[in-house]
């Protein structure tokens, strides 16, 4: 590898940031102690800062030289509403909350960057660090940019990375174009009759209903949408009735559709309400049918990931960066800055858990499993990947 080498020197200082932040996980827009602790980092390094976007998101500002160009490097910041079964000294200190995604180490890695940048000044132009609150669900992104976050801290590229457990650690993954899903949730009440189940005949079974209706939305799937576009459409829960001789008045279907396309999306939704609501017609019932969509698919830009490709080949070599990694499923609310800024966001891997200190669960290390830990190792790594996507990007003019 070809990390930075004074990034090497201060992996143990990142390394306690890391650990700390894990102890005290915050959840989305709470992470005020978490913003502190950032807020802090940047002004001891003389780097400005800007609070409040997003609520209690953190923006730091390190330029350089006389360009007009900036770029943005996002990391995000929140917890998971989720008890830790690791018994290790930084374990989480707080009961039902839980670092299992690895927003702690993003955090890290960030301030390792921002550290070297204000120090070394490599660069031409503006970098922002962007600290965000509320990836999980609370769709921090989109509240940051409500704020204004484009308009006041005008950049040319915004740049965004995860770990991934199971990819080996020292390697990253990217590809242009959709690398994750959108993420949606629906949520339907087939309204019936209730009535003795011995005397079906005098109501209208809500439960029969919400059978036909799931089955027919898999034929979407299988029949109305390409065989080439990618979709799930995933019903989790059916809840319905109360004795074992009653008919229910009500049954409720709940569940996830995840594309990496707006318009496969349009479709399913249009043609799920279109088939609940005709469905329960043909049985004498009615539905109230609700769509939610939560983040839009992630799509990478193409220049940007060339970028972002090149500054990942000079840390770790190109044997092991895969530039056409499979996209997954998964959804990240960074979709909504790639909807307004050309960008790119990676995967660096977080590997299988081997490096996990006694004292860990006993599941896997994978995202949002209770035995999860970040892999401290990636700090360096994943530091150095910031700065020199920096210095590539904003590189002084020849000449």
């Amino acid at each position: 590898m070809n990390l930075v080498e004074p990034i090497i020197a201060f992996q143990g200082a990142l390394e306690q940031i890391r650990r700390d932040l894990h102890a005290h996980p915050e959840l989305c827009y709470e992470e005020v102690r978490t913003a502190d602790v950032v807020a802090a980092r940047l002004t001891e390094w003389g780097i400005p800062i800007v609070r409040g976007l997003g609520l209690t998101g953190v923006v730091g500002i390190i330029r350089n030289g006389s360009s007009t160009r900036a770029i943005g490097l996002r990391a995000d910041m929140d917890a998971l509403p989720m008890q830790e079964i690791n018994s290790f000294e930084h374990a989480s200190r707080h009961p039902g909350k839980m670092h299992a995604c690895g927003h702690d180490g993003h955090t890290a890695m960030l301030l390792g960057a921002a550290h070297h940048l204000a120090k070394h000044r490599n660069f031409d132009g503006t970098v922002y660090l962007i600290f965000q609150p509320a990836e999980e669900g609370g769709g921090g992104a989109r509240r940051m940019m409500q704020d204004g976050l484009f308009e006041q801290f005008p950049m040319d590229a915004v740049y965004g990375m995860h770990n991934w457990p199971g990819m080996p650690m020292g390697t990253f993954g990217v590809v242009a174009g959709p690398m994750m899903a959108s993420s949606n949730e629906f949520r339907v009440v087939v309204k019936g009759k209730g009535c003795h189940a011995a005397q079906p005949h005098r109501g209208v079974d809500p439960v029969m209903v919400a059978v036909q209706i799931a089955q027919a939305w898999q034929t979407i799937m299988s029949r109305e949408k390409s065989p080439l576009d990618t979709a799930v459409l995933s019903i989790t829960q059916i809840h319905a009735g109360s004795a074992t001789n009653v008919i229910p008045d009500e049954a409720v279907l709940i569940g996830t559709v995840r594309t990496f396309t707006t318009p496969v999306l349009d479709l399913i939704e249009q043609r799920m309400g279109e088939m609940a609501r005709h469905c329960a017609a043909g049985f004498n019932a009615t539905v109230d049918f609700q769509f939610k969509r939560n983040y839009p698919p992630l799509v990478n830009h193409a220049r940007e990931t060339a970028f972002a490709v090149e500054a990942m080949t000079a840390v770790v070599g190109l044997d092991k960066v895969d530039a056409h990694t499979e996209p997954t499923m998964g959804a990240e609310d960074f979709a909504f800055m790639l909807q307004e800024k050309p960008g790119c966001y990676v995967f660096i891997g977080n590997g299988e858990g081997d490096h996990r200190a006694g004292g860990h669960g006993l599941g896997p290390c994978q995202l949002h499993n209770a035995s999860y830990d970040f892999n401290d190792n990636l700090l360096p790594i994943g530091a150095s990947y910031w700065v020199r996507l920096a210095e590539m990007q904003l590189a002084p003019a020849k000449g």
